[in-house]
């Protein structure tokens, strides 16, 4: 089907477009502010995001509050207010700038354009030569900073699998909250290894696998992130979602409210 865009520009939302256009910007527009409210209202609490709540032995930690600063640096009290404060400008910073991000939150919240052939109304566009835009090219650098915050997920990862029961030494254990950080764990994985900046540092850059050092294993490499690449905005919705859903888990079981089945 082919759509004009001859005097779209002037009118915001104008189009021929026939179909539900607009359901796709709606439900992207949605589920990004319930998470920024969500997230907020979460970061503010400084509480309940440990299971079981208060104990130094804890078995799940709510992935807005890792790494837990706070217990690392126990003498610094800047890290107690607000602890969550200092990761979760990570995560926000490498959402924004993304490169399908960007494209989301453009179309959803900005709606600029909020689709394909669908006008924007006249809006002065300079590219990302000016601020704020021009933040999105340091994009790379707050990837390099987030394979850290990987790291520690993956650490809490299999945190994940001890439980102390009674106070008594950690043993193995599998509960459904188990389940919930390993979905996010994978998920924000996946979102961070398939991302554009990624796929160049592996090989974007080389113009001849044979030539480069170690070349076979790159271009191995390099096909295996092209391949996750593809699912990039997949795995950007899905972490989002189990993010959020890992938090919400880990409080309303440190606040009594759910109770954590464990299998194990």
């Amino acid at each position: 089907m082919a759509y004009t865009t001859s005097a779209m520009k002037d009118h915001l939302g104008q189009t021929t477009r026939s179909d539900t256009w607009w359901l796709n910007p709606a439900a992207m527009a949605l589920t990004f502010v319930v998470f920024v409210i969500y997230a907020t209202w979460a970061a503010l609490q400084s509480d309940f995001y440990t299971y079981p709540r208060g104990s130094e032995h804890y078995t799940y930690l709510s992935p807005f509050y890792s790494p837990p600063f706070q217990e690392y640096f126990p003498n610094i009290n800047a890290f107690k207010i607000f602890p969550a404060f200092w990761v979760v400008w990570l995560p926000i910073a490498f959402r924004l700038t993304c490169y399908y991000g960007r494209k989301a939150y453009f179309r959803s919240i900005m709606m600029s354009p909020p689709a394909c052939a669908v006008g924007k109304g006249e809006r002065g566009y300079r590219g990302e030569t000016a601020l704020p835009w021009i933040l999105n090219n340091m994009h790379r650098y707050f990837l390099y900073l987030i394979a850290v915050l990987v790291v520690f997920h993956w650490f809490h990862f299999f945190q994940a699998f001890r439980f102390f029961p009674d106070h008594r030494a950690a043993e193995f254990g599998m509960g459904v909250g188990t389940l919930v950080i390993v979905a996010d764990t994978v998920l924000l994985t996946l979102y961070v290894g398939s991302c554009h900046s990624f796929r160049h540092i592996i090989g974007g850059n080389v113009d001849c696998f044979s030539c480069a050092r170690g070349g076979e294993l790159r271009h191995k490499s390099w096909k295996g992130v092209s391949w996750l690449n593809q699912y990039h905005n997949l795995f950007f919705w899905a972490s989002l979602i189990t993010v959020g859903f890992a938090d919400l888990y880990i409080r309303m079981c440190a606040m009594g409210i759910w109770t954590d089945v464990r299998f194990f």
